[in-house]
């Protein structure tokens, strides 16, 4: 299986179960009040060249389509990956991160969270639950040890996290947002996300990313401009947008778009595998 396979396997299954188009054939990731928005999400739909299906859907079922979509591609290969970036890898929908090493101290937050009605109107949701989070299981001395000798005294090496006997939990590799549009302000929650991961962690930083089919560049640029917070935006069709910008004809948006991508803040949904193993 090659990664063209892969991401061609993604866009049937998006089709299949996220994309859909209304009546006059607008794909429900455009936004109807916009012409430009409009043209780039029909003209990356035809590019793509898979059939649509004309279902009018609730937005709260196809983003979560689009999660569980994104998840089993990234899945699918980190398995052809292992040899670069070798060890177990789990993949988990809305897990909550004090489940995992960096992160366990806010289990007591989240307790103190229950317990006072005052704590939790002034700190809200505090403990985040990423879209998607990919976690890395601790490896036990025998595995270390596969090839040679490396651990022979037990009293050294007490504290990291990656040897089982000192933490069983799994180790946050890398949280995902998925946003199947950007349309308002509640689109930003992904790089609080971002930052609340980096502030409260106690050890490793896990790879930050964001995947989305938002089809307009100017929205696109206001998740993915910038740096600290995320490591990158991943589109799920970037190289059908740059094509159906370019047929669009439009200085502004074209400009954006060569912004985002040459400026290292938007990539493709099939750099995103290799991104994570590094």
């Amino acid at each position: 299986m090659s990664i063209e396979k892969l991401r061609l396997e993604y866009h049937k299954n998006i089709f299949n179960n996220a994309l859909t188009t209304d009546e006059n054939s607008i794909p429900n990731n455009a936004d109807k009040h916009s012409k430009i928005s409009v043209e780039l999400a029909k003209s990356i739909v035809s590019k793509i060249a898979l059939k649509t299906r004309s279902v009018k859907t609730a937005g709260q079922t196809y983003g979560k389509s689009f999660e569980t979509i994104t998840a089993a591609y990234l899945e699918s290969a980190f398995k052809f990956l292992k040899h670069i970036r070798p060890g177990k890898y789990e993949f988990f929908i809305g897990k909550s991160i004090d489940e995992f090493e960096q992160y366990e101290h806010l289990s007591l937050i989240t307790k103190a969270l229950k317990d006072s009605r005052e704590l939790r109107a002034t700190l809200g949701d505090y403990i985040i639950s990423p879209d998607i989070i990919i976690g890395k299981k601790p490896f036990k001395d025998y595995e270390i040890n596969k090839k040679r000798k490396f651990i022979t005294d037990v009293s050294i090496a007490q504290y990291t996290p990656l040897r089982q006997v000192n933490s069983k939990l799994p180790i946050l590799h890398a949280s995902i947002s998925c946003k199947w549009t950007i349309r308002s302000d509640r689109s930003q929650n992904a790089r609080t996300e971002g930052l609340n991961l980096i502030r409260s962690r106690k050890g490793h930083t896990p790879h930050i990313a964001i995947i989305t089919a938002e089809p307009y560049p100017q929205r696109i640029s206001s998740l993915a401009l910038g740096t600290g917070d995320i490591d990158c935006v991943y589109h799920f069709a970037l190289k059908e947008l740059n094509d159906a910008v370019e047929e669009l004809g439009n200085d502004s948006v074209s400009d954006m778009l060569d912004t985002l991508v040459q400026g290292k803040r938007l990539r493709d949904i099939s750099d995103l595998p290799f991104d994570l193993v590094i």
